[in-house]
C-alpha cells in the first residue's frame, strides 16, 4: 500500500482499494477454516475416550520434502493419566500408517480404529497422576480432502504447509484434539532436503546439517497450545529476522522470494511493528515474548492465526491485525467449544477496529467502515452468535462471517460502549491474566465471570440477548425541548421474537441551533420510555447512535412537541433488586396494579397483582431470566 501514498492518490481511492483487498483476503480466510471444518464435523468438541490423562509435551521427529506428499517419522507423547489406565487413545486419522508403540523399550499391542484413533493397550495398568511418556512410529499421505496438510509451488519451488483447525492435526500427527487439554511444551524436530527452510511454532533452536545433503530443522514452544495451531510451512523461504516491542522481542519472517521482493508486502509487514505497540498498549503485553512473533507464508487465501507465527496468504494490514489479535483471543485464550468460536473470531475482528480506528483511518473513514459492518450485521433479521449444538453440522454457521466474525466483532465494541474505554481495556487485560483462563480454555460464562469480577457489572442479560439471542433492535426516538430541558422518549421492537427487549445504554447527541453539543448516554431499561436532561441551549436537532456505538436498524429520530412530562414520572420506575434471590421490590407505582411474570421464551409463569410499599415473593421461580411486565414496563431480571 506504501505506493498509493507515493503516488498521491486520494484518502478515498487509498481506502476503497484498502477496503477490497482486505475483504478478498478475509472471504479466503473464513473460507478456509470453513473447508477445513467440512469434513469434521462428526468429530465434536470433545472425544470422551482422551478424557482420561493430560497431555503434557510432544515431540515430532519426521522427515518431510515439500516435493512428496507424505510424512514420516515419530511422535512421543508425555503424558499423566488422571485415573488408572489400562490403555490410551490418541487422535490420529487412519489413513496414516502406524508401524509400532513403543514404551519404555518395549514394543506395544495398538489398534488403529474407523473412528480415526489409535488405541494402545498397556501390558499392566498405569497408575494415576504419575507422568509417563511413549512413542508412536508413523507414515503415510494425509488424507487430501480435509487440507489439513497440503503441497505445491510457488516461483517454481515446492512447498508445504499445514493448516489443522479446527480437526485437522489428527490428519497428519497422533494427537489429542480435545479442547479441554492444551500440550504444554511442543519439540519439531523436522527432517528436510538442505535447500529448504521450515517455519514453525515457538523458537529456533538450532539447524544442523546432516549427511546426504539432509538438513535438521528444531523449533520448540514452551507456551501450552491447542493441538490445532500446530503448524509448520516449508520452501525456499527468504528469512528475516529482527525484533519490535519494548522490551524488544523477536520478529520473525518466513517468506517467499517474490515477497520478498515486493515493496508494498514488505511495508505491511514491517507496519507488524507498530500495530504491535498498539495492540500491547490496549490488550496486554503481548502473550509469546519469550519466543516470537512472526509470519509464515503458505498458499491459502487470508490467514491462520498459527501461535507465535501465523501463516499468510496475503498481506494487507488489517488481515495482518486480524492475525495478530488472535494471539490474544484464540492463542493465548481459546475458546473451550467451537459453540463459542465468537471469543476468537469476533475479538480478532474487534483487533481490525482497533488497528483502523488507532492507525489506518480517519474519523470519516472509521465511521464509515462500521456503519458497512453494521449494515451486514443487520442485514438479515436473526441468526445468534453463539452456535447451538444442533447447528454445528452447518458449516455456513460456525464460520459466519456475518454473525461468529462480524456481530462477535461488534458485541465487543459494545461491550466497550457500556464500560467505557478505561474500564474496558483494563478488563480484557484482566481476562487475560486469570489464573484459569491465562493459556487456557474460556466460554462465554468464562468471560462473563471475569467482566464481573473487573468492572462490578454483570453481562448475563446482555449475552442473553447479543450472543445466544438474535437479531438486533429497532428505535423509535422521540424528543421535545421544554425550557432548559429536553424530553426524550425510546420505545423500541425486535428484529427476533427470541429477544423481547434489549437493555442498552443509548448514545444521544444534542446539536445547538448556535453549534452546541451536548452527549447523553441514557440507560434504556423499559420500553417507552422517558428521560430528561438539561440542556443550556435552543436545540436544533437530535441525533441517535451517532457513532455507531451499538448495533440497531431503521431507528428513526423524530421531534415530538405532543411529548408532556405531566404523562410520566421521569425515571422514578425502578424494579430492584435485579438479580433477585426471594423478593422483588418496584418504585414509582403507587395504587394496585396487575403485572406478569414470562420466561424469555414468552411462556407465561405467573400473574398477581402489585400492591404499593409491598414487595413481591419469587421465592418458588427456579433460578434463571424472566420478563417482568406491569402496565407498559417491560423489565428483564434474573433470579438467583
Amino acid at each position: 500500500m506504501k505506493k498509493f501514498y507515493f503516488l498521491v492518490l486520494s484518502v478515498f481511492v487509498f481506502q476503497q482499494f484498502y477496503a477490497q483487498n482486505d475483504n478478498i483476503e478475509k472471504k479466503g480466510l473464513i473460507a478456509k477454516e470453513m473447508k477445513s471444518f467440512a469434513q469434521k464435523m462428526a468429530v465434536g468438541n470433545i472425544n470422551p475416550n482422551t478424557l482420561n490423562y493430560d497431555l503434557q509435551y510432544q515431540r515430532m521427529n519426521v522427515t518431510l520434502n515439500p516435493a512428496v506428499y507424505n510424512i514420516s517419522g515419530s511422535v512421543t507423547s508425555h503424558f499423566k493419566p488422571n485415573q488408572s489406565l489400562n490403555s490410551i487413545y490418541f487422535d490420529l486419522d487412519n489413513q496414516m500408517t502406524v508401524s509400532q508403540v513403543q514404551y519404555h523399550g518395549n514394543t506395544l499391542a495398538f489398534q488403529q480404529l474407523p473412528t480415526k484413533e489409535i488405541k494402545i493397550d498397556f501390558q499392566s495398568a498405569l497408575p494415576a497422576n504419575v507422568l509417563d511418556s511413549l512413542t508412536i512410529t508413523y507414515s503415510g499421505a494425509p488424507s487430501a480432502t480435509y487440507n489439513a496438510f497440503f503441497n505445491g509451488s510457488q516461483g517454481g519451488t515446492a512447498v508445504l504447509s499445514t493448516l489443522s483447525e479446527p480437526y485437522g492435526a489428527q490428519d497428519w500427527f497422533p494427537t489429542k484434539q480435545s479442547l479441554n487439554d492444551k500440550i504444554d511444551r511442543f519439540d519439531f524436530k523436522i527432517t528436510t532436503p538442505s535447500q529448504y527452510n521450515v517455519a514453525a511454532n515457538g523458537k529456533l533452536m538450532s539447524e544442523t546439517t546432516l549427511p546426504g545433503s539432509q538438513k535438521l530443522t528444531f523449533w520448540r514452544t514452551m507456551y501450552p497450545m491447542a493441538s490445532y495451531l500446530v503448524a509448520l510451512s516449508i520452501t525456499n523461504f527468504v528469512k528475516l529476522n529482527d525484533t519490535m516491542g519494548n522490551p524488544p522481542f523477536p520478529f520473525v519472517n518466513y517468506i517467499f522470494p517474490s515477497t520478498a521482493a515486493n515493496t508494498t508486502s514488505m511495508s505491511n509487514i514491517e507496519w507488524t511493528k507498530t500495530v504491535m505497540n498498539t495492540f500491547e498498549t490496549y490488550l496486554g503485553p503481548y502473550p509469546f515474548r519469550n519466543e516470537k512473533y512472526g509470519h509464515m507464508e503458505f498458499q491459502v487465501g487470508g490467514g491462520m492465526e498459527h501461535q507465535t507465527m501465523s501463516s499468510m496468504g496475503g498481506w494487507t494490514r488489517g488481515l495482518i491485525a486480524h492475525e495478530l489479535a488472535h494471539q490474544w483471543f484464540g492463542d493465548k485464550i481459546t475458546c473451550g467449544a467451537w459453540n463459542d468460536i465468537w471469543l476468537n473470531e469476533g475479538f480478532a475482528t474487534f483487533g481490525e477496529h482497533l488497528a483502523n480506528e488507532k492507525l489506518l483511518m480517519t474519523n470519516t473513514q472509521f465511521m464509515n467502515y462500521l456503519l458497512d459492518q453494521k449494515n451486514f450485521i443487520t442485514s438479515s433479521p436473526g441468526g445468534s452468535v453463539y452456535v447451538a449444538d444442533s447447528n454445528l453440522g452447518s458449516v455456513g454457521t460456525i464460520f459466519s462471517g456475518r454473525l461468529s466474525y462480524s456481530k462477535g466483532g461488534y458485541v465487543v465494541r459494545m461491550l466497550k460502549w457500556i464500560l467505557g474505554d478505561t474500564a474496558f481495556y483494563q478488563a480484557i487485560q484482566d481476562y487475560h491474566s486469570r489464573p484459569n483462563l491465562a493459556y487456557n480454555y474460556a466460554k462465554t460464562q468464562d468471560l462473563n465471570a471475569s467482566l464481573l469480577q473487573s468492572t462490578g457489572t454483570n453481562f448475563t442479560e446482555f449475552f442473553n440477548d447479543w450472543i445466544y439471542g438474535e437479531g438486533y433492535p429497532i428505535y423509535d426516538i422521540r424528543w421535545r425541548q421544554s425550557g432548559g430541558q429536553i424530553i426524550i422518549k425510546a420505545a423500541q421492537t425486535q428484529s427476533s421474537p427470541t429477544v423481547s427487549f434489549y437493555e442498552m445504554p443509548l448514545p444521544i447527541k444534542v446539536n445547538g441551533t448556535g453549534g452546541q453539543t451536548a452527549y447523553f448516554k441514557l440507560n434504556n431499561t423499559t420500553n417507552n420510555q422517558y428521560f430528561v436532561q438539561s440542556v443550556a441551549f435552543p436545540v436544533a436537532s437530535v441525533e441517535f447512535n451517532y457513532e455507531y456505538q451499538i448495533l440497531e436498524k431503521n431507528s428513526t429520530v423524530t421531534q415530538d412537541n405532543t411529548l408532556n412530562t405531566s404523562d410520566f414520572n421521569v425515571e422514578e420506575f425502578a424494579l430492584y433488586p435485579n438479580p433477585a434471590k426471594n423478593e422483588l421490590n418496584i418504585k414509582g407505582i403507587d395504587k394496585a396494579t396487575d403485572f406478569t411474570i414470562y420466561f424469555t421464551d414468552g411462556k407465561l409463569v405467573r400473574k398477581g397483582t402489585y400492591q404499593p410499599e409491598k414487595a413481591i415473593n419469587i421465592s418458588e421461580l427456579v433460578p434463571g431470566t424472566y420478563i417482568f411486565k406491569i402496565k407498559d414496563k417491560n423489565v428483564k431480571f434474573l433470579k438467583k
